[in-house]
């Protein structure tokens, strides 16, 4: 702009530092048809405001050692080639009630394709039976706790003499196959 046309506009409603020189530079020319260079400068604004953002909540607002870990574990449940067995019979919804039977049970069943799992969850813990019947490992998780291992025998009978408590989920490895059931409250 000219001197005369800078002089017109210094009542303030014409701000020269909202217009970026260097996008009118040859050089960068291709860059501001394409938005190539906007799209970089914002990226890398993004990115350090994050890290900023990140850097003020660790210090303000920190993660709690139980909760980072409960996610790690979560995250660690991410088995690409697990099957998801779904809930298909629950005795605190689908079953009738039983008059004078106070401390029932909890009856399960999950299926996943041809595999299907019962478990009994009582007070004292659990037992179950895959199906078809075969051998498996068994791991129990839920919360911060680390996982209990179970072993099915050669029937697929197994049990665990750990109390569930708080969200739980089963995670069956048979043969080559990865089974993990929908997470549920004990």
């Amino acid at each position: 702009m000219s001197d005369m046309n800078d002089d017109r506009y210094d009542d303030g409603l014409y701000d020269h530092d909202l217009y970026d020189d260097d996008l009118y530079d040859d050089d960068l020319a291709g860059d501001v048809v394409s938005g190539e260079h906007d799209r970089s400068d914002a990226e890398f604004g993004a990115g350090m405001l994050e890290e900023e953002l990140r850097q003020a909540a660790a210090v303000l607002d920190p993660v709690p050692a139980e909760l980072q870990q409960i996610a790690v574990d979560a995250y660690a449940l991410h088995d690409l080639d697990a099957r998801v067995a779904e809930l298909t019979f629950d005795s605190l919804v689908d079953a009738l009630p039983v008059r004078g039977a106070g401390d029932a049970p909890r009856m399960l069943t999950f299926r996943a394709g041809e595999v299907t799992v019962d478990v009994e969850v009582t007070a004292q813990g659990l037992m179950g039976q895959v199906l078809p019947p075969q051998p498996a490992r068994i791991e129990v998780l839920g919360g911060p706790r680390p996982a209990s291992p179970l072993t099915a025998d050669a029937l697929g009978r197994f049990t665990g003499d750990v109390p569930l408590s708080g969200p739980f989920a089963l995670r069956l490895r048979t043969g080559g196959d990865v089974v993990v059931t929908e997470w549920l409250r004990a």
